[in-house]
């Protein structure tokens, strides 16, 4: 019987490879594999859904009909997905255009010319609802015991009918003013509220809570039930520039999301509609390396706090957006500007600010919550006579040596102190004309979070000149470390080093690599990297891992306290870095002293890693994307939920992973470049899942008969003792 059963295998791989012959010289040989492997799968009894005729049909290149990720997710509901999915492109506008003309042409009757239903159901209230799938193979099919029956469609068709309904789903959801009773007060937000964050439905700081977790406890949505998650609300916002970075804040059913350069807009968190808008425009001629990102606000008491690309603070009120205070941060035609997400700490608000490529003197900073009064500054680059200042062995350097604060830092209310991340030192890529460590760029600062006094400090790459800030998200949790119960404090930085530190002193714990690297073989005792000579950049050239850019960037990670696992968007990139003559400083202009370029003949890889916190050992490896210097080495945020689940995005895919495994659960691609973190929260006992893509904010959730008995919040201790 096992003898047939392989003769008839092989037969029918044999009648696969005659099916496929035409096409055979325009597939590589990754295209075939997964090809094979879903022929392997078909055979084996999986994917029932589709007849295998049509499964011949559709793996033949230039289908209509996309498997390619049904070959390593063999469902049917989570891999197959509309190729007609980014309406900012031309040709997939003509697309959904063809299938406007389509539903007129055979839906229209029962459904209504608009969609909204006559005979037939509303098919703009439905689609939201339905996978692409569920809809492809009801058009395609019809559906038992109803009324619906097969459509004169082809496959192509069918995909763009179904292009058009969902992109009018989005524009009927777009731009509605919400009136709702319900928020014509705001619930204040007090300081209890914010040390507790993360146990709660909401969302209330950038990383769901001080300690940097960015981990959701509801578990509404399951590694079980992932399937069913169907697009609950869409929003686009107006902002400049082609994507997001906004990291939303959700408290009692508002959700507050940035507009960069220098906009506020609050929705309702249930239906997207908007409840208030804020613009306060900005000089257009701001300098800046990377555009004018905002990746979100603060709140705190019936505030909201957002910092604007002028380098302005800014006090809103949360129920109606009309401002309260405003104060300069620092002068932007010197270089600065700001971009992160404020920390809102018992009754003040702490900012760091960007332009590190500038040639500014970067810090960190106070303000109180109620006046916008400035309440301490600490100065990233020291000036002479404070601690740190002779590791600037010029004796100007120090006066434009950037190591800016541009992401969000964390904090431990038991202890007292801020941790921030600081950037690279100035100029650019080439320490030759700054001698010396160059404190604190590349470094974490802890901060006596009343007084802005430093505690301690720790440099993760001294004298840089890759460009390797390490302006990551800091973690804070407790581990065993040699015996002993252990406050610490993790970070995996843009250099290719996972990090343990002890949060209380600064003491250096292990560092493992998570990501390639060829620049230090290994570290002294107390934490210094020993360099590797052909790690420094060159007159010719040096190609040296991982790229300026980063193993990982600014893109948040997660911590999972149940599992002890960090989820870290990760690159293995190299670049080519120059060692040539640079500019002299100018106010407001870029200061560099050297240069870099992709190293195109070197392999690239995209990937969500999990690591194990204790041992900072990989536990998974989830790997999203392999090429050479086309591919680019950018992703966004991650997060964690009790769902047992990790979402991360690159490109325009966002990915549900089990959280034990790194196996690829669910997939979506959501038509917009995805920089942004995903966050979670629970309204009306339903979890929603969030993300920006592009310039759109798209909301998930279980379809009403899918939520079982709700979320459930667990309000007990985690490992850490982080509440």
């Amino acid at each position: 019987m096992k003898l047939i059963k392989r003769l008839l295998q092989i037969f029918v791989i044999g009648a696969i490879s005659v099916v496929l012959l035409p096409g055979a010289a325009a597939l590589a040989s990754t295209s075939i594999a997964w090809r094979l492997k879903l022929l392997k799968i078909k055979l084996s009894g999986e994917i029932p859904e589709i007849p295998f005729p049509l499964l011949l049909k559709w793996i033949r290149p230039g289908s209509p009909v996309n498997l390619h990720h049904l070959a390593y997710v063999p469902n049917v509901n989570a891999s197959i997905t509309n190729l007609i999915s980014n309406y900012s492109d031309e040709t997939n506008r003509e697309a959904a255009a063809a299938g406007a003309r389509n539903f007129g042409r055979i839906c229209a009757q029962c459904h209504g010319d608009d969609a909204h239903g006559q005979t037939g159901p509303n098919l703009l209230a439905a689609i939201s609802n339905m996978t692409d799938w569920k809809f492809f193979s009801t058009v395609k099919w019809g559906r038992p015991k109803t009324i619906m029956t097969a459509q004169p469609l082809s496959d192509l068709e069918i995909w763009q009918v179904c292009a058009f309904l969902r992109q009018s789903a989005l524009d009927a959801a777009v731009g509605k003013k919400d009136s709702d009773a319900q928020f014509s007060s705001f619930q204040p937000v007090s300081p209890e509220m914010l040390r507790s964050a993360g146990q709660a439905e909401d969302w209330l700081t950038y990383a769901g809570n001080y300690a940097g977790y960015r981990h959701a406890i509801p578990n509404q949505i399951t590694r079980h039930n992932i399937q069913h998650v169907r697009l609950a609300w869409a929003a686009q916002l107006p902002s400049d520039g082609g994507f997001q970075e906004s990291s939303p804040i959700v408290v009692g059913g508002r959700m507050f999301v940035t507009e960069p350069p220098e906009g506020v807009t609050a929705l309702n968190a249930k239906t997207g509609a908007v409840l208030w808008e804020f613009h306060r425009p900005v000089p257009r001629n701001i300098p800046q390396c990377c555009g004018s990102p905002n990746r979100g606000v603060a709140v705190l008491g019936k505030n909201v706090y957002v910092a604007t690309f002028d380098a302005h603070l800014l006090a809103l009120d949360a129920a109606t957006g009309a401002k309260i205070w405003d104060v300069e941060v620092a002068d932007w035609r010197q270089g600065y500007s700001m971009t992160g997400a404020p920390l809102a700490i018992d009754d003040r608000i702490v900012v760091g600010i960007a332009g590190g490529d500038f040639g500014i003197p970067g810090f960190l900073t106070a303000y109180s919550a109620s006046d916008g009064a400035q309440q301490w500054k600490f100065y990233t680059v020291p000036g002479p006579g404070q601690p740190g200042h002779g590791t600037w062995a010029n004796d100007d350097s120090w006066q434009h040596g950037g190591a800016a604060t541009w992401t969000t830092g964390s904090y431990d209310p038991a202890v007292g102190l801020i941790y921030w991340g600081t950037g690279n030192p100035d100029p650019v890529f080439n320490s030759k004309n700054r001698p010396g460590d160059n404190l604190y760029s590349c470094s974490v600062v802890a901060l006596d979070a009343r007084t802005g006094e430093l505690r301690w400090y720790y440099q993760f790459t001294p004298a840089d000149d890759h460009g390797w800030d390490s302006t990551q998200q800091p973690v804070l949790a407790d581990i065993k470390w040699q015996g002993q119960a252990t406050p610490a404090l993790f970070l995996a930085n843009r250099n290719a080093f996972f990090y343990a530190l002890d949060r209380r002193t600064g003491r250096f714990l292990f560092a493992k690599p998570f990501a390639k690297q060829t620049w230090a073989s290994g570290f002294t005792e107390d934490g210094r990297p020993i360099l590797l000579p052909s790690s420094h950049p060159s007159p010719t050239g040096a190609v040296v891992s991982p790229a300026s850019n980063g193993a990982t960037n600014w893109w948040p990670p997660s911590f999972d306290p149940k599992r002890n696992l960090l989820f870290v968007p990760s690159a293995d990139t190299a670049d080519i870095y120059f060692n040539i003559e640079g500019q002299d400083y100018h106010e407001g202009r870029s200061f560099l002293a050297s240069g870099f370029e992709r190293a195109n003949n070197q392999p690239t890889t995209l990937a969500v890693r999990a690591i194990d916190v204790s041992t900072g050992q990989l536990r998974w490896d989830s790997t999203l994307e392999i090429g050479g210097g086309e591919v680019p080495g950018e992703m966004g945020g991650v997060l964690s939920t009790g769902g047992d689940l990790v979402f991360a995005g690159h490109g325009d895919e966002f990915d549900a992973f089990d959280a034990d495994t790194g196996a690829k659960l669910w997939n979506t691609p959501l038509g917009g470049v995805i920089h942004a973190a995903p966050i979670s929260y629970t309204f009306a006992n339903r979890q929603y899942i969030a993300i920006f893509a592009g310039r759109t904010l798209f909301v998930f959730a279980l379809p009403p008969e899918d939520q079982g008995t709700g979320a459930r919040v667990s309000h007990t201790k985690n490992k850490s003792g982080q509440r």
